[in-house]
């Protein structure tokens, strides 16, 4: 099928009786790591493939959604090595800011401490301490599950390197006027006290209340509802409808604010929805985007009423109050002045959380960076709208372009110490200075540079090409950019993949980052539910490993991958994945103590046996069908697709037909030995790029060969032989029938029966042997009575059942199964033919009806077929 180019030693057959997967994985992995088969060359002739990690956040471990899509990468790099490409799978992680922080704040208050006693320096001091001392644990975890990643190229956010990239690609978009600083609306955490990412909030349905308030007094009075009542402190408006015929002549007048003593305006604007509530909606700009928006419109103020802690800060009754406790206060101090008109509690509403503490997210107007994203999500849509970058599946494009289509500006940056400092300076007139990784920051009195540090998805933006030596032009950069694939999860597409498009396409001069976006789903528990370690369904890949073996997790998660779909998977699953890397193991060990062998030619179609062409014939069609699956991103059908070859075609049909002739020896068990090395070889081939430790072990033991990782990808032959094909689908066929029959018989699996085949006319009788070895086949002999008859693909098989079953015990029962069905049957046709029946009842309950039908007439002929085989009484 190849040809290899490693040097042969002297095969083995020695394998231990029992597959250990904790006594091989580790020393694998290590030899792998050591004799840099991972290692990507910048200099060599080799076409580049290149894949970069989705940077675990260096506080994280290994979960199971990681496990998955490490699997993935890691099955597609695999490959592409043993396909000749200078393979680049470049790992490293995130330094992510909000996270680590937290972590280390935590450390600080067992010791009684906050970061405002160390100072920012020695703060970030500590942190660069945890990180060395405890952060990265991941990186093990990658080693037990198997990832190909060079590791001489490990990169994290924070080194020297990527932080050159960040201040140069900072300083360039600011030189470009695609930088600004603004106040607006952002998501605050008052817990983490910092901005935070859309990516960074999560949604959830909170039980809180809808209350109705009157704002001012009789033929001017304005109903609005809300759910954060403590926010009408700050309103500086109600806006209606310039459309809406009920307040049109409110349009322009002021109405007193309750509790405040204010005054202020009714305007007209079009993003109020008449048809919602009352209709009017009080305005807070300070306090909600949308309201922010309809006061840039109409020129309101912005009065912020709560500070960086969520506590009220104006009207004396209420200030100092948390945001929760004002809440209260306000309702009843309203309710008091009967100024609630309606209240709904519980009200069931969605409420933004912050992913890190779940502290409820407080919308802020707030002095912060952004980045004026117009241009460079426009360079981004256009990017996949002209084929430049293919999305996979193609169906996700929509959602790619309903989000890059209406980005709005991204707030980049955040109230914290740990991360990269954002390169601006202030001098004491008012001053600002934007300082580039080669130059100088100002000096002198007054001057200070901005406190605030960069979103994480900044730096992580810039990863396709920042690791690769940018802004340096540098050997890996020229080789390895763009990446051949990025393979990541469909739930950050909207910001990862999005901050990466925009931030590859406007740095590397409209080269996009990669070609192809590979998008897969989440990984859920075996019902379908979300993952959670609230849910109490939370899984540690680890603990999986441990009993079942890496390579039994990762072909459980690779079988279950289809494009951009979620994935099922339970423990069940793991252990069925695990029998099967025993089958492989116990099948090859099989096949090398009789003679599998890989040495020599392959022998001459014409001196293999019909069963020999067969499985070479269906070993190239399956090469083909797993590298078309390969290209398609299809891991679950590429799995299905070796699963049942290995097992079902290899295992249970190959070798099992096959065992007469390597029991018989000579030399057809010769040519038959070197056909089954052949298929082995190929097959471990096949299936090591998502099982590689058990492949490994199996492969170098039969082939002499250093190792699997750089071995040659088998290719298609081209050989077919459509006719051995189908002459052992004949085969399958009598042996699977007459095993059915034996099982309803109640005969047992080892249990030996005289029979008579008549296999003239038919390519079978060249398998007498081995159909009767697998269906545990006597000689008629002397005294045979056919008291069975099976005609089946052309042939007639004859069973003596005269002395394993009692014949009129089992005409009885056969019988009597047989009039139960057919009063089955009976019953769904007079169902089925009542015409008011049909009319009335749901179509569900129609077609459950039509089902019982086909199964009564499907055990009819079963039964009828099973009655006739028996003799007459």
């Amino acid at each position: 099928m190849t040809e290899n180019t490693q040097t042969p030693s002297a095969p083995s057959s020695e394998l231990p009786t029992q597959y250990a997967p904790a006594e091989v994985e580790g020393k694998l992995y290590e030899r792998w790591v050591e004799r840099g088969y991972f290692e990507a060359d910048a200099k060599s002739d080799k076409p580049a493939y290149t894949v970069v990690i989705p940077p675990p956040n260096v506080t994280g471990s290994l979960h199971l959604g990681h496990a998955f899509e490490h699997t993935l990468i890691d099955a597609l790099t695999r490959r592409k090595r043993m396909q000749g490409f200078e393979t680049l799978w470049q790992p490293g992680m995130d330094h992510a800011g909000i996270a680590t922080q937290n972590v280390v704040e935590r450390e600080l208050a067992k010791e009684g401490k906050s970061r405002h006693d160390l100072g920012r320096e020695a703060f970030v001091e500590r942190v660069w301490q945890w990180k060395g001392e405890s952060g990265g644990q991941i990186s093990g975890q990658m080693r037990r599950l198997g990832d190909g990643v060079d590791w001489s190229r490990e990169r994290f956010t924070m080194d020297e390197g990527l932080s050159e990239a960040v201040q140069t690609i900072f300083k360039k978009l600011y030189d470009d006027e695609l930088i600004y600083r603004a106040e607006r609306i952002i998501n605050w955490c008052p817990r983490c006290l910092t901005a935070i990412s859309d990516i960074e909030v999560e949604y959830q349905d909170d039980d809180g209340e809808l209350v109705s308030i009157r704002y001012g007094e009789g033929d001017s009075a304005i109903v609005v509802a809300t759910t954060r009542a403590e926010t009408m402190l700050g309103d500086t408006a109600v806006a209606v409808h310039p459309e809406d015929e009920r307040y049109k002549h409110l349009v322009g007048t002021e109405i007193e604010l309750p509790l405040t003593g204010r005054r202020i305006p009714i305007v007209a604007d079009e993003h109020v929805d008449p048809e919602f509530g009352t209709g009017a909606v009080k305005v807070t700009p300070a306090h909600d985007p949308n309201d922010f928006e309809i006061g840039q419109r109409h020129g309101l103020p912005n009065l912020a009423v709560m500070d960086e802690h969520a506590v009220i800060t104006v009207h004396g009754p209420f200030q100092g109050l948390d945001r929760l406790e004002a809440r209260s206060a306000i309702v009843a101090a309203l309710r008091a002045e009967g100024r609630i008109v309606a209240e709904k509690r519980p009200y069931s509403h969605s409420v933004g959380h912050c992913s890190r503490c779940k502290t409820t997210i407080e919308p802020r107007l707030s002095m912060q960076w952004w980045v004026k994203v117009g241009p460079l999500a426009k360079a981004a849509g256009d990017a996949v709208r002209d084929g430049r970058v293919k999305i996979h599946p193609q169906e996700m494009e929509k959602r790619y372009f309903d989000w890059v289509d209406n980005l709005h500006d991204w707030c980049i940056s955040r109230q914290l110490w740990w991360g990269h400092r954002i390169p601006v300076w202030y001098g004491p007139n008012g001053e600002v200075v934007c300082v580039g990784p080669d130059e100088q920051p100002p000096t002198g009195e007054g001057w200070h540079q901005d406190t605030d540090v960069l979103d994480t998805w900044f730096s992580s933006g810039l990863w396709p090409f920042s690791t690769l030596g940018w802004p340096q032009q540098t050997e890996s950069l020229a080789k390895f950019y763009p990446n051949s694939v990025l393979v990541t999860g469909y739930d950050i597409l909207f910001f990862w993949v999005a901050r990466m498009m925009m931030f590859g396409l406007y740095a590397m001069d409209g080269t996009p980052p990669f070609h192809t976006i590979a998008l897969h789903g989440m990984v859920r528990d075996q019902f379908g539910k979300k993952m959670s370690k609230s849910f109490g369904n939370a899984v540690n890949p680890l603990d999986w490993m441990d009993e079942y073996g890496s390579d039994a997790v990762r072909f459980t998660l690779a079988r279950g991958a289809n494009p951009g779909v979620d994935v099922p998977i339970g423990e069940d699953w793991v252990q069925a994945s695990r029998n099967f890397a025993n089958k492989i193991w116990n099948a090859t060990r099989f096949a090398l103590m009789n003679g599998a062998t890989i040495e020599g030619e392959l022998p001459a179609p014409e001196a293999m046996s019909a069963t020999d062409r067969w499985i070479l014939s269906r070993l190239n069609k399956t090469v083909a069908e797993v590298d078309a699956y390969y290209e398609d991103y299809q891991f679950s059908k590429l799995s299905d697709s070796l699963y049942h070859f290995a097992w079902d075609e290899v295992f249970s049909w190959y070798v099992e037909l096959s065992k007469t002739t390597f029991f018989a020896g000579g030399d057809q068990a010769k040519v038959s030995g070197r056909v089954l090395g052949e298929v082995l070889d190929v097959m471990l081939r096949l299936l090591h790029p998502v099982v590689p430790f058990v492949t490994e072990t199996l492969w170098t033991t039969l082939t002499g060969r250093e190792s699997l990782v750089i071995a040659d990808w088998p290719t298609d032959s081209g050989f077919r032989d459509e006719a051995a094909e189908a002459e052992i689908l004949q085969v399958q066929a009598v042996v699977t029938e007459v095993r059915r029959f034996r099982k309803e018989q109640g005969l047992q699996d080892g249990q030996k029966v005289p029979a008579r085949l008549d296999l003239s006319g038919t390519a079978l009788a060249a398998h007498e042997g081995a159909i009767r070895q697998l269906l545990r086949l006597q000689p008629e002999g002397d005294s045979f009575s056919a008291t069975a008859t099976l005609p089946v693909a052309g042939a007639t098989v004859a069973l003596d059942l005269s002395g394993t079953i009692d014949v009129p015990a089992e005409r009885k029962r056969l019988t009597k199964d047989l009039g139960a069905a057919e009063k089955e049957k009976q019953q769904a046709e007079a169902k089925l033919g009542n015409e008011a029946f049909i009319a009335k009842a749901p179509d569900n309950v129609v077609d459950k009806i039509k089902g019982r039908l086909a199964k009564a007439e499907a055990d009819i002929a079963r039964l009828q077929a099973q009655l006739d085989a028996l003799p007459a009484a």
